[in-house]
């Protein structure tokens, strides 16, 4: 196990996953914190507390259970056309389907913080919540929807890193708790980070999109389809770390471009 988890890929695919992790609970630290608010100032912080690591303990029973699923690759069904081979297994349905919530839900996403990026927060906000306890189930039901995505972005980044499944599964796990711990600690600075510069979370859901056609395209390898004699390959992970590190260099160059010229604005005036 640790040889594993102190593999080059490993190690990669943990910083990657514990960066998109965080980025993908900036939505559910708004929301949760939207929640807090609406009771007494005194139980606002434990509320939030206690909504992230019920965050945490959520999405580790949904990778048990999505790793369980993505551990059965035995074929039920097996398609055999002139041009046609297709063998279906529940791992190639759960990465299929799973590649195009990605893709549906960040596109969705992107549009709706382009267009009403506030739409989400202004029906949080129009809930009533009198209570600790109704607090509690509102944030339930919010760290349920937001620990979807999060848990299949987890699986594309894992799969097939190693060949015994609870490896993947045990680096998932550390990743998230990474990020809950991350989320609880700098929960105030992260959101005024992302408040200032958006494009980071845009970044981070574009990076779905990509996460997404990688799983359907590994559904695809898995289930070994073949369309009129040509075969679909998987798409090595090496790709997605270096397409994931230079957009993220690229808007790095970016925000220092825009902070030089802010500076220099200043000292003109």
């Amino acid at each position: 196990m640790l040889d594993f988890l102190l593999t080059s890929d490993a190690i990669f695919a943990l910083l990657t996953l514990t960066f998109l992790e965080i980025i993908l609970g900036i939505d559910n630290i708004v929301f949760i914190s939207i929640a807090a608010n609406k009771l007494p100032k005194e139980q606002r912080g434990k509320v939030t507390n206690i909504g992230l690591l019920l965050a945490m303990v959520q999405r580790i029973i949904l990778l048990f259970f999505v790793s369980f699923l993505v551990g059965l690759s035995k074929p039920f069904f097996i398609v055999e056309k002139d041009w046609l081979h297709l063998e279906i297994s529940w791992q190639a349905i759960i990465l299929f389907v799973g590649g195009l919530f990605l893709i549906y839900k960040s596109t969705s996403e992107i549009r709706e913080k382009v267009e009403a990026p506030s739409h989400d927060e202004d029906e949080i906000k129009g809930k009533v919540i009198k209570s600790l306890q109704q607090a509690i189930v509102q944030i339930l039901i919010i760290d349920f929807i937001f620990s979807i995505d999060s848990i299949l972005t987890a699986v594309g980044m894992t799969n097939g890193l190693s060949n015994n499944q609870n490896h993947n599964l045990v680096l998932m796990i550390i990743a998230v708790v990474i990020s809950i711990v991350v989320m609880i600690a700098f929960a105030n600075k992260i959101r005024r980070f992302i408040d200032e510069n958006p494009s980071v979370q845009i970044l981070g859901l574009s990076f779905l999109i990509l996460i997404g056609f990688m799983l359907i395209t590994e559904a695809g390898h898995l289930s070994h389809t073949s369309v009129f004699g040509n075969t679909v390959g998987a798409i090595p992970k090496g790709y997605l770390y270096f397409a994931i590190a230079f957009s993220l260099f690229v808007e790095f160059l970016n925000q220092k471009i825009g902070k030089t010229k802010t500076d220099e604005k200043k000292n003109t005036l």
